[in-house]
C-alpha cells in the first residue's frame, strides 16, 4: 500500500501546487514542492535492507478486474533502483532548481509539471500490469512534453517537445501492441504471471512479434539509434530538466523496460542480437558525434546517448545467461547486466552533475558556445571541480565511479568474444573494438567539457557577463552528486550487496541466491587487458584531443541532407503537405458533400461486410403477421419522408418532420409501449417548437439546383442506405443470439421505484450517462453564449 501511495502522492501534490503558489512568495514554491521527493527517498530507502534480504512487496487495487486490469504495484530489487534514482535525484533537482529559475518564471506552472513527471515515472516502474505501466508510460510523454515546451515562446523549445513526443509516443504505441500481443499469449496482463509461464510460448508467431514491438518502445525513449534525435533537440528545456528527464529518468525507463522484460525474452538469439548490437553502435554512434557539438548541452545530449547505448549492449549481452540455465560459466554473461545496473547508477551521479554544471555557466555567463568560454577556472573553482569528477569519471578515469563500471564493460566484451552461442564466435571480435574505439571519443568529449571550458584562454569580450562563482544554493546539488562519484569508487560495495543483488535477482529469477551471480567490486585486478584497454583509451584519446582541429573536418564528409534528422524534418514536411492535400480535397464546406462521404462509407463498409460475411439473410417465417393499420401508419410515414425531399418552405418540412414523429409515436401505442410513446409525444413537441423558433429567423428556403449526375447519384446512396439499414434490422431481429434485456426493465417499480420505464431508464439505470450528457449540453450553451457574448461585445466596439 506505501508504494501505491508513492506514486499517487506526486499526483495530489501537483493538483495543490496552484493554490499554494497563490498563497507564498514565488520562489518558496521550491521548497514546498522538494518535501515530496525527499520524502518519498526516505520512505524507499526504509525498504532497501527488507528488499536487499529478499522481500518483494505486492499490493493490488481493484479497476477493470473483468478485463484483468488492476493497479498492483511491486516492489523488488529492480525497481527499488529506479525508485530510488527517480526521487533522490528529483531531490536535488528541485533543490538546484530553487536557485535556477527565476522568479519572474511561471514557477508553479513548472513544478506542477515536474510532479506530474516524477508520479508517472514511479508508476512506470512499480507497475506489475502490463496496461497501468503503459498508462503511467505515456504519461511520462505527455508531461515531458510539457516540461521541454517550458519556455513555449521560443520555436526551438516548441519543436523540440513535438519531436520528442512523437517519436516516443511512436514508440509508446508500438510498445502497447506487443503487450497486448503477451496478454494474447499468457492470458495475463501481470508481468510476474508472465514471467512465470512465458517458457511455454516462446515457439508461437506471435512471441517474435512481441518481442520486435517492445523493444520499439524502449528504445524510442531510451534514444536509441536510430531514434535517438529527438534527445538533442530537448536540450531546450530549462537545464534542471535536462538534468532530470535525459540523465536520471524518462531515458532510462527503456532501459529499466529492457532489463524488465529480460526474463521473458533473454535467452533469444533475436533479442540478444538487437539489444546488442542496437546498444554498441549507440554508444560509437553518440560518441562520434559529441566530439562536433559546439554547444556544452548539444555535447551532453550525445554523450547520453552514448552512455545509454552502452548499459543497453551490456543488458543485450547479459541475456544470455538465460539461454542454457546457470552454471559456473554464466558468470561471464551475469556479469554485463551487473555492470550495465551499477553504470546506470554511475551514470545518473556524473551526467546529473555535469548537467548542472553546464546549467551554471550558462545561466552565469549568458552562453553555452564552447567556442565562446574558456580560462573560467580562476572565476569558478567550485564549478570546476564539479566539471572535472564528473567528466573524469564519464572517461572512465580513477579514482571515479565510471572507471569501475568501465572497466567492468572492457571486460563483458572481452568475454563476449569467446562466448559459444548465437554464433559470437564470429562476431564476438567486433563488440571490443567498437567499444575501445568508442571509449577512446568519450575520452576526448570529456576534455572537452573541461579544458575548453576551464581552462586556456579567457575571452571576456565574447561574453555576455562578467564570469564570476555560481550561489552556494546552486552548488549544492551538484556537489553532492560529485561526492557521490567519488564515493561510490571507494566504497562500491555498499551498492553492490544492498541495490545491484536484489536487482539481479529481479532480472535473473531462476538464479536467484546463486554462487557469484554478485561479484566482488574492487579497482584493482592487477595489469590485464581492460585496463591495458583503459590506459590506451587515455594516450589515444589525449593525442586525438590535442590535434582535434587537423581531423575534425571528417564531419563535413557527408552533407547535411543526408542526417536522419534531416530525414525526419523531410518527413514531417510532407506528411504535412499530404495532410493539408487530403482537408482540402474533402473539406468542400457543403454538408452535403459530407454526408455522401459518411453514407457511402456506411455502404462499403456495413454492406460489403454483410455479403462477404452473408449475414444478410433473414427470415420472417415467425414473425406476427402485420396488421391494417399498420400498414396505414408506414404509408403515412413514407409518404410524409418522401414529402419533406419536394417540401419548398421550411415550415412545410418541419410540419412533415413532425408527422414523422408523431406516426412513431403511434406506433409505439400500437406495440402496447405507452411510456415510449409519452416520452416520444414529448421529444417531438419540444423538438417542433425549437425548430419553429429557431428557423424563423433564417432567410427563405431557395431550391436547391443539382445536375442530373449528382441527383442520380444521390437516389443511389438514398436506396442503397435505407436498403441496407431495413436488412440489418430483419437479420438482427431473425437471429438473435442473446436473450434481449428488455426483461430485466420490466420490472423498474421493484427494482427503481418508477411506474414510467423510459424515465428509470434515464434517471436510474444509466443516470450517470445522463448526467454526463446534460453536463455535455450545459457545456456547449455555455459556449454559445460566450460566442453570443463575444459577438455583442464586437458589435459594440465596431459602433
Amino acid at each position: 500500500m506505501t508504494i501505491t501511495i508513492a506514486i499517487l502522492i506526486p499526483f495530489l501534490a501537483a493538483v495543490l501546487v496552484p493554490f499554494v503558489y497563490k498563497r507564498m512568495p514565488s520562489r518558496n514554491i521550491g521548497w514546498f514542492v522538494l518535501f515530496v521527493p525527499l520524502a518519498l527517498f526516505i520512505v524507499l530507502a526504509r525498504f532497501t535492507p527488507a528488499v536487499a534480504g529478499g522481500e518483494t512487496y505486492i499490493h493490488t487495487i481493484k479497476w477493470i478486474d473483468s478485463a484483468g486490469i488492476n493497479f498492483t504495484t511491486y516492489l523488488d530489487g529492480l525497481s527499488m533502483i529506479f525508485g530510488l534514482l527517480i526521487t533522490g535525484v528529483g531531490s536535488l533537482v528541485i533543490l538546484y532548481s530553487i536557485y535556477y529559475l527565476s522568479e519572474r518564471e511561471a514557477l508553479g506552472r513548472f513544478y506542477v509539471y515536474l510532479l506530474m513527471f516524477m508520479g508517472s515515472m514511479l508508476g512506470v516502474v512499480f507497475s506489475d500490469n502490463l496496461m497501468v505501466l503503459y498508462v503511467f508510460w505515456e504519461l511520462t510523454s505527455i508531461s515531458s512534453f510539457l516540461l521541454i515546451a517550458f519556455w513555449y515562446h521560443r520555436k526551438k523549445s516548441r519543436y523540440g517537445a513535438q519531436k520528442s513526443m512523437l517519436i516516443t509516443v511512436s514508440g509508446g504505441v508500438a510498445m502497447l501492441a506487443g503487450f497486448i500481443m503477451l496478454h494474447t499469449l499468457t492470458g495475463s496482463f501481470s508481468i510476474r504471471e508472465i514471467i512465470a509461464s512465458i517458457g511455454q510460448y516462446t515457439n508461437d508467431s506471435l512471441f517474435l512479434l512481441a518481442m520486435l514491438l517492445v523493444l520499439l518502445g524502449a528504445f524510442t525513449k531510451s534514444a536509441q539509434f536510430p531514434f535517438h534525435i529527438w534527445l538533442p533537440d530537448a536540450m531546450e528545456a530549462p537545464t534542471p530538466v535536462s538534468a532530470y528527464l535525459h540523465s536520471a529518468t524518462m531515458v532510462k525507463a527503456g532501459i529499466y523496460l529492457v532489463a524488465r522484460f529480460t526474463p521473458v525474452f533473454g535467452g533469444e538469439a533475436v533479442w540478444f542480437y538487437t539489444v546488442s548490437c542496437v546498444g554498441i553502435f549507440t554508444l560509437f554512434w553518440g560518441s562520434f558525434n559529441a566530439v562536433q557539438q559546439t554547444d556544452l548541452k548539444a555535447l551532453l545530449a550525445y554523450s547520453t546517448i552514448s552512455q545509454l547505448g552502452l548499459i543497453m549492449s551490456l543488458f543485450g549481452l547479459g541475456s544470455a545467461a538465460l539461454n542454457e540455465g546457470y552454471s559456473a560459466d554464466s558468470v561471464i554473461y551475469t556479469q554485463a547486466t551487473f555492470a550495465a545496473l551499477f553504470h546506470l547508477i554511475n551514470h545518473s551521479t556524473f551526467k546529473g552533475a555535469l548537467f548542472m554544471v553546464v546549467g551554471i555557466v550558462d545561466h552565469e555567463l549568458g552562453t553555452r558556445d564552447i567556442r565562446r568560454l574558456g580560462g573560467l577556472m580562476s572565476f569558478m573553482p567550485v564549478t570546476f571541480t564539479i566539471a572535472l569528477i564528473g567528466s573524469f569519471s564519464m572517461a572512465g578515469l580513477p579514482p571515479f565511479n565510471g572507471f569501475l563500471s568501465k572497466e567492468m564493460f572492457f571486460e563483458t566484451v572481452l568475454n563476449a568474444r569467446h562466448l559459444d552461442i548465437f554464433a559470437m564466435g564470429t562476431w564476438g571480435t567486433l563488440f571490443p573494438v567498437v567499444a575501445w574505439i568508442a571509449s577512446i571519443l568519450t575520452f576526448v568529449y570529456s576534455m572537452i567539457i573541461v579544458f575548453k571550458t576551464f581552462l586556456g584562454q579567457h575571452q571576456p569580450a565574447r561574453l555576455d557577463k562578467v564570469p564570476h562563482e555560481a550561489p552556494v544554493g546552486m552548488l549544492i546539488a551538484p556537489s553532492i552528486l560529485a561526492i557521490l562519484v567519488i564515493g561510490i569508487f571507494f566504497f562500491p560495495n555498499l551498492i553492490g550487496n544492498n541495490i545491484l543483488r536484489p536487482a539481479m535477482a529481479a532480472v535473473y529469477p531462476p538464479f536467484e541466491g546463486a554462487e557469484g551471480l554478485v561479484p566482488h567490486i574492487s579497482a584493482w585486478h592487477g595489469f590485464n587487458m581492460p585496463l591495458l584497454m583503459t590506459i590506451g583509451v587515455v594516450i589515444v584519446g589525449s593525442l586525438l584531443y590535442l590535434f582535434l582541429r587537423y581531423w575534425r573536418s571528417v564531419y563535413t564528409i557527408a552533407p547535411l541532407s543526408w542526417s536522419l534528422d534531416s530525414l525526419y524534418n523531410g518527413m514531417l514536411v510532407q506528411t504535412e503537405k499530404g495532410s493539408t492535400f487530403l482537408t482540402r480535397f474533402y473539406m468542400t464546406g457543403y454538408l452535403r458533400d459530407y454526408l455522401v462521404y459518411i453514407f457511402a462509407f456506411f455502404i462499403l463498409a456495413v454492406g460489403g461486410s454483410m455479403l462477404l460475411t452473408g449475414t444478410y439473410l433473414f427470415d420472417v417465417s415467425g414473425d406476427a403477421p402485420i396488421m391494417i393499420d399498420e400498414y396505414i401508419i408506414v404509408f403515412v410515414m413514407m409518404g410524409a419522408g418522401i414529402a419533406i425531399i419536394f417540401a419548398k418552405s421550411r415550415m412545410t418540412a418541419i410540419i412533415l418532420n413532425g408527422v414523422l414523429g408523431y406516426s412513431i409515436a403511434i406506433f409505439f401505442v400500437v406495440f402496447r409501449a405507452p411510456d415510449l410513446a409519452l416520452t416520444q409525444i414529448i421529444v417531438e413537441t419540444v423538438t417542433t417548437a425549437l425548430f419553429l423558433l429557431c428557423f424563423r429567423f433564417l432567410p427563405e428556403w431557395q431550391k436547391e439546383r443539382s445536375t442530373r449526375p449528382s441527383k442520380v447519384m444521390n437516389a443511389i446512396i438514398a436506396i442503397s442506405v435505407g436498403t441496407i439499414v431495413t436488412v440489418l434490422a430483419l437479420a438482427v431481429q431473425g437471429n438473435k443470439m442473446f436473450e434481449s434485456i428488455s426483461v430485466y426493465f420490466e420490472d423498474a417499480y421493484e427494482l427503481a421505484g418508477g411506474k414510467n420505464i423510459v424515465n428509470t431508464i434515464l434517471g436510474d439505470f444509466r443516470a450517470f450517462d445522463t448526467m454526463l450528457e446534460v453536463v455535455v449540453l450545459f457545456i456547449a450553451g455555455i459556449g454559445v453564449f460566450a460566442l453570443i457574448k463575444l459577438k455583442g461585445g464586437k458589435d459594440v466596439e465596431d459602433q
